[in-house]
């Protein structure tokens, strides 16, 4: 990537209804030419896509929880990940490292949905060995945009 690359990826997350013309004349080159940079992009899996940005409370979605999850063993991992891509109240799944195997970003529409998402949906599945779940009280940041600084002092050396 390239320093233009990285001022086109900026300004789309900030800016991701600009027009081909306006991201053009913001990085100094026409619009179609900013267009192939953008598609070169999405081809390469840099851009994996355009969406637009819903505030969940607006829609029903007032509760935000953190679900840690453990399982049995690695053997269960298979069918947890295809229930985690079946439930659309999962907005984010991480594996990580420490006491817990993933960590799971949730939003419902209260208590009685986060009950059901838990004990109905999480763990009934097969080798779930324990869940850990954190509330939100209020959300502080909450951004998609992903920090930039250090993909542009790469493509400045």
């Amino acid at each position: 990537m390239d320093t233009n690359d990285i001022k086109a990826l900026s300004l789309l997350q900030h800016e991701g209804r600009a027009s081909w013309s306006r991201l053009g004349e913001l990085l100094g080159m026409t619009g179609p030419a900013a267009a192939e940079r953008v598609r070169r992009l999405e081809e390469r899996g840099i851009i994996r896509g355009f969406t637009a940005l819903i505030d969940p409370e607006s829609v029903g979605l007032a509760l935000t929880a953190f679900i840690a999850l453990s399982l049995e063993k690695p053997t269960h991992r298979e069918a947890f990940l295809k229930r985690v891509q079946r439930l659309p109240e999962i907005q984010e799944c991480h594996h990580c490292t420490g006491e817990d195997d993933y960590l799971l970003k949730v939003r419902c529409r209260g208590v009685s949905d986060l009950d059901r998402l838990i004990n109905t949906e999480l763990k009934s599945l097969s080798g779930v060995l324990r869940t850990r779940t954190t509330i939100v009280m209020r959300t502080s940041k909450d951004s998609p945009a992903v920090a930039l600084n250090a993909a542009a002092k790469m493509a400045n050396q």
